[in-house]
């Protein structure tokens, strides 16, 4: 499903209504019957008391026609308008006399105090102040009203993106409203997939709203949700061969867990055969834990980390497997960052680079683009900082640009780990995952997302679905993990034990996956 920005969705209700001839007020009349419909589906609306808070834009003409809808079937509705009547237009200014024509109880709201006795007596709340244009802190009455309906405790429906939250950022700006259900039109926003947005939604539902398929799918539109793609059969005569054979470069003597975390994840997914070149000091530790990896041995920096010396061995096993993967617990270490910089270029197969490794490419990332086989970053927030020199703060606050811009600069697919990943394409498509728990947020789960990934190419996926698919593997093993054993005190040790399970209930029940993480987004 593609996930439009706010301007892409103001161009596809321009080109609805210019281009197809879909009046106005059919969009909106189709909007707020939908919300209508999910209110409806989730509780009894029959002689229930309803309150409707309208903002002065379409977004409050949408809610006009949710409590039109209400009271049309037997509810009790009161609307409070947060702005002068006068500010609407068009499409909300027609719904809001026919409101009126009709009788409804509105009243133009000037101290949320007049609501409060109103409000705690409802049995629901529908939250039709701000649309997904917002790009301003939320202030005085809107501000208090928001407040009021967080603090009612009630069931709250947000039209389009719940109050408060950035249309394209998903960022609170300022306070936002805490929604049971949020009902969005034509295509999900940014925003409502981003975190912190999409905690503040509720369940989300989508709705097209009369848009035609030429628009919602148009090829311009480069976000979309990471699908969960099927499995191919495993071959009955496949051998190890036949699964993949991955280099993990990785390992010192600080970090004992990342190389074996990340080489082990590669066989639970799925994979072949697994080679880990580790320093020589940490090998018989790591093949004592896991004695399915094949263990290359390497010599050790003095600090304990690999050393130069080992780059033409390296480069040498390089040669002998499908996929490359450098980086995890390979230490700050001058000597191997110079290792590592060396590889990243030399090396010619397809090169996942994460922790350390990143470190070490930061320095030579416009070389990194000149690479003949296909370069995969998997930063956190704070590394995707660093490589970019911009704060942590600023890159959360445009993940999706950073991400599109990066990638493409980078000639890399990049996958910027965090609730909700976000994986860019060097083309700027960018794809939001939705598989993964709080739980992961956990030393040494990005070593096994590196695994899974390599996992998922070595089963046949091409570079850039590899990618999607580990992605999702990983999150959706820590989600089976989490729903087993919760999602405090979730290790890496964990989500690596559950990924033989995740594999398994995606081969068996590949649609039921499916619809259980599209579920996670209701088409009405």
């Amino acid at each position: 499903m593609k996930v439009c920005r706010v301007e892409e969705m103001r161009e596809m209700d321009r080109r609805a209504v210019e281009e197809f001839g879909i009046p106005d007020l059919i969009l909106m009349e189709n909007a707020g019957n939908a919300s209508f419909f999910v209110i409806e589906q989730n509780m009894r609306v029959e002689d229930r008391r309803f309150v409707v808070f309208c903002g002065g834009g379409n977004n409050g003409g949408d809610g006009l026609v949710v409590a039109r809808k209400l009271h049309a079937n037997g509810a009790a509705v009161k609307v409070y308008l947060l702005s002068d009547p006068a500010r609407f237009k068009n499409s909300a200014q027609t719904n809001y006399q026919t409101a009126r024509k009709l009788g409804l109880d509105i009243q133009r709201l000037e101290n949320v105090g007049e609501a409060r006795e109103t409000v705690m007596e409802a049995d629901a709340l529908v939250d039709a102040i701000f649309g997904t244009g917002l790009t301003r802190n939320v202030e005085g009455l809107y501000y208090d009203a928001i407040q009021l309906i967080n603090d009612a405790n009630k069931p709250v429906f947000s039209i389009d993106i719940p109050s408060g939250i950035n249309g394209n950022t998903g960022q609170v700006m300022g306070i936002a409203v805490k929604a049971a259900f949020t009902t969005t039109y034509g295509q999900p926003k940014a925003g409502n997939l981003l975190y912190p947005g999409y905690g503040y939604a509720g369940r989300l539902s989508v709705t097209h709203i009369s848009f035609p398929p030429q628009l919602h799918n148009d090829s311009s539109i480069l976000v979309e949700v990471n699908d969960v793609l099927p499995l191919a059969a495993r071959p009955a005569h496949g051998h190890k061969g036949s699964f993949g054979k991955a280099l993990f470069i990785a390992g010192s003597s600080q970090y004992l867990g990342a190389p074996y975390f990340a080489a082990l994840s590669f066989l639970k997914a799925g994979g072949g055969l697994s080679f880990l070149a580790a320093p020589q000091s940490v090998a018989a530790h790591i093949a004592a834990k896991g004695s399915e990896i094949i263990l290359r041995p390497q010599p050790a920096a003095a600090s304990g980390s690999l050393a130069l010396s080992a780059l033409e061995a390296l480069l040498e096993l390089a040669e002998s497997v499908d996929f490359v993967v450098m980086g995890p617990g390979l230490s700050l270490d001058n000597e191997t960052q110079q290792l590592v910089r060396k590889l990243a270029i030399a090396i010619e197969k397809p090169l996942l680079i994460d922790g350390d490794g990143l470190s070490a490419v930061h320095p030579i990332l416009d070389q990194m683009s000149c690479r003949t086989q296909p370069t995969i970053f998997t930063p956190h927030i704070g590394e995707m900082a660093r490589l970019t020199g911009l704060s942590v703060n600023e890159v959360g606050a445009s993940a999706i640009d950073v991400v599109q811009e990066s990638a493409e600069k980078w000639g890399a697919t990049l996958v910027l780990k965090g609730a909700h990943s976000l994986i860019g394409m060097p083309d700027r498509r960018v794809f939001i995952n939705l598989s993964g728990n709080s739980g992961m947020a956990t030393a040494g789960s990005g070593d096994v997302l590196t695994g899974t990934i390599a996992a998922m190419q070595g089963l046949g996926f091409g570079i850039e679905e590899a990618v999607r698919m580990g992605v999702f593997v990983h999150g959706f093993a820590g989600d089976l993990a989490a729903k087993d054993i919760g999602e405090d005190g979730l290790t890496a040790d964990d989500i690596l034990r559950y990924l033989p399970g995740a594999m398994k209930k995606l081969r068996n029940n590949y649609q039921q996956v499916r619809e259980q993480y599209g579920g996670l987004i209701t088409v009405v």
